[in-house]
């Protein structure tokens, strides 16, 4: 590793390509240096689960507590009830605090456990929540007393608030103040637990900047705010999104072998960054896997799957998605972790339309779409190919292991199982 750090985090950081933004890195450098500081993150509880869209912030905190440093999750159980003015045009969806208490429960349970030590040591990582301080404010107090440190100037300079003015989209006050609420976070967690740094990706950047401001004026404190670029496909989408929808953490939402296959078909470009910023291989491996060219390439996509997987699902799952797909697209069998559903017998034997099992099995998400997939030659009974929009699947398509296969292309597979 080529050192241009002090501290082995910011030097780790910096070879896996995490560092985008920071103020004044000097200074945080030496201040890491100094003893075991804590950094935090926040997160939305706006869903059930977080997505590979976060994962680049809980791999930031992965790495923090590697050095020996106290990570800390903040869940947004207040700044959800209010949305972040993001860069869409909509205004989001406003919570009940039940649905949010819950989504953080569930997120709480599924989505860090395996990343972060939450366990037992000087360093284990910090849950907190910023309802805590954020439901109990007084208004005019809070005005009184922290208002007059945040200027509305600086704040319309935000490239989320002014992308927003520029398309004469709504802002709401709502929205507006979600920015305020942020900074006073950094400096609530300043105060509570001596937290010197806030990290994120490189679109929080002016909400991380007003809390090192706020935290400077209140308090006369020297904190610190890192962002990390982010990812985005060589077409220029964001990163995480697929057909399907969002790629989940909770394997409940996405099991563990779609989340093997998401990293296994991503485009060969992305690999190498991939690899540095999404697993914990040692980078001597990862330079040399991510020079590969042509059909080997392929091999490196199937390590970069696996580490994932292992990393948000464990070995255990990440092994089996791993036997699942090598059967299912090396050896031409079936593995036991494909996406299945179930029918009754009675129904198959009168025939089931393959446009309604298609979108049951999850293969595509509507009629149109199965159609397509069906006229453009993709769609596939037992790995035969269909091409009759009326074509019913039955008894008679039951394999002598009581399964019907599915396909969607070379690369989504599905069964349908007889109760």
């Amino acid at each position: 590793m080529t050192h241009i750090y002090k501290s082995d985090f910011l030097n780790i950081l910096n070879e896996r390509g995490f560092i985008y933004q920071g103020s004044d890195l000097e200074a945080l450098d030496t201040k890491l240096m100094e003893g075991r500081q804590s950094a935090y993150i926040g997160f939305d509880a706006t869903a059930k689960s977080l997505h590979i869209g976060n994962l680049t912030g809980i791999m930031m905190l992965y790495w923090f507590q590697q050095c020996g440093h106290t990570p800390i999750t903040l869940m947004g159980g207040g700044t959800s009830k209010v949305g972040d003015p993001s860069f869409k045009d909509e205004q989001r969806v406003l919570l009940d605090d039940e649905t949010i208490n819950n989504n953080i429960t569930t997120i709480q349970d599924t989505c860090f456990q395996q990343f972060l030590n939450y366990g037992e040591s000087k360093n284990q990582a910090i849950m907190v929540n910023n309802n805590d301080w954020l439901d109990g404010l007084s208004y005019l107090a809070f005005l009184r007393d922290y208002g007059r440190y945040f200027t509305v100037n600086r704040m319309l300079s935000f490239d989320s608030v002014k992308q927003r003015l520029e398309r004469e989209s709504p802002l709401s006050l709502l929205e507006f103040n979600y920015m305020v609420m942020q900074g006073y976070d950094f400096l609530e967690l300043h105060r509570r637990h001596g937290t010197i740094l806030q990290m994120g990706g490189s679109d929080q950047w002016g909400n991380i900047i007003n809390g090192v401001d706020l935290a400077h004026k209140s308090d006369k404190a020297k904190v610190f705010a890192l962002t990390a670029p982010l990812l985005t496909t060589p077409d220029g989408k964001k990163m995480g999104k697929t057909v399907g929808g969002a790629v989940w953490l909770n394997s409940k939402m996405l099991t563990p072998y779609d989340y093997y296959q998401y990293w296994r078909n991503v485009d060969d470009s992305m690999v190498g960054t991939l690899l540095r910023r999404f697993t914990a291989l040692p980078m001597d491996e990862i330079k040399k896997l991510e020079v590969l060219q042509g059909s080997d390439i392929n091999e490196a996509k199937k390590i970069l799957a696996f580490e994932a997987t292992k990393m948000c699902h464990g070995e255990t799952r990440a092994q089996e998605a791993q036997d699942t797909a090598q059967k299912t697209f090396e050896q031409g069998s079936v593995g036991e972790d494909l996406p299945s559903i179930t029918i009754e017998a009675e129904t198959l034997s009168q025939g089931v339309s393959f446009i309604s099992l298609l979108k049951e099995t999850g293969l595509v998400t509507s009629n149109g779409e199965a159609k397509r997939l069906i006229q453009g030659g993709g769609a596939r009974v037992n790995d035969s190919a269909i091409s009759a929009l009326d074509h019913t699947v039955s008894n008679e398509d039951l394999t002598d292991k009581n399964y019907i296969k599915l396909s969607a292309g070379k690369k989504k597979h599905a069964l349908v199982k007889i109760k």
